[in-house]
């Protein structure tokens, strides 16, 4: 498919006296259609604000953050604007998991490019995410060139570290929730690396937080939130992993362990507010 500046807008509403709009458009990177909803906060005419790509986790897409986990208030109140992308192309010709399996395929991109077919075409999530969408959302909307956060959930949460420690300079912060910590390592990462990269793991190491922070060359801090009744904790997330590596790297993290909650939204809309403030002081301080 030929990249275009054309998109639709699907739909547009008003909340908290900024406008949630769901966009359409052609994307060049995964070769089909793409959405991505995205979040304005009240400004004044001819002003820019700066914004936080957030990347939702295994079955989700553009729109299941935005509803449930109540950011539109913070980012109103900070001025920040709120970019998510799907979590997976989708569409004609696009492929699925046999079986329809959630964990691959629809709506489990886990924002890598695969090298491997069938995935190969289509599945270049990493490229959409870190180039294609932020050219794209800063031609089209009022948004501050340069001046990015980037945050997310489970595999977005992976998503999030991976894109930040292998972009320096791109993202002015980074932030996470209940992150697939160390997916190299863990049932969910080893099913889709192994299925979009090949069984080559010197490849799934370009795609793993704990396996980029030593050679990390921006030491970018890190906050991340876990919820110890996480049902995923120990098998799939990992977050000692993560802590091991960034002690041994020097790397700052403040990895917080949320005694009582777990891996869902009522976990993420009740500490999404610590988490712009923090993105807050790094984009507000510098624009």
């Amino acid at each position: 498919m030929t990249s275009n500046d054309s998109y639709t807008i699907q739909d547009k509403t008003k909340v908290f006296g900024g406008l949630q709009l769901a966009v359409s458009h052609s994307s060049s990177a995964c070769h089909c259609d793409m959405r991505f909803s995205i979040y304005l906060p009240p400004m004044e005419k001819g002003r820019k604000v700066p914004v936080l790509y957030w990347l939702s986790g295994l079955t989700c897409n553009d729109e299941n953050f935005l509803v449930k986990a109540g950011a539109q208030r913070h980012a109103a109140g900070h001025g920040i604007a709120i970019v998510c992308p799907d979590t997976s192309p989708r569409g004609e010709g696009v492929p699925d998991a046999p079986g329809n399996a959630w964990d691959l395929g629809l709506g489990a991109g886990f924002y890598v490019n695969a090298t491997q077919a069938p995935w190969s075409t289509h599945y270049r999530m990493y490229d959409y995410v870190t180039r294609e969408l932020p050219g794209f959302v800063e031609r089209h909307f009022p948004i501050e060139p340069d001046c990015r956060a980037i945050a997310g959930h489970s595999m977005g949460g992976h998503g999030a570290l991976t894109l930040a420690l292998k972009n320096p300079g791109r993202y002015r912060s980074v932030s996470a929730f209940a992150p697939i910590c160390a997916p190299s390592q863990c049932p969910w990462g080893e099913k889709a690396f192994t299925a979009y990269l090949g069984d080559d793991r010197a490849r799934w190491r370009e795609y793993d937080s704990c396996a980029l922070i030593p050679a990390a060359r921006e030491r970018l801090p890190l906050l991340v939130d876990q919820g110890e009744a996480d049902a995923f904790l120990r098998e799939q997330l990992m977050p000692e992993r993560l802590e091991a590596a960034c002690k041994e790297a020097g790397h700052p993290l403040t990895l917080r362990m949320q005694p009582g909650y777990d891996h869902s939204y009522y976990f993420i809309a009740t500490f999404i507010g610590d988490h712009f403030e923090h993105h807050a002081r790094a984009l507000k301080g510098k624009t």
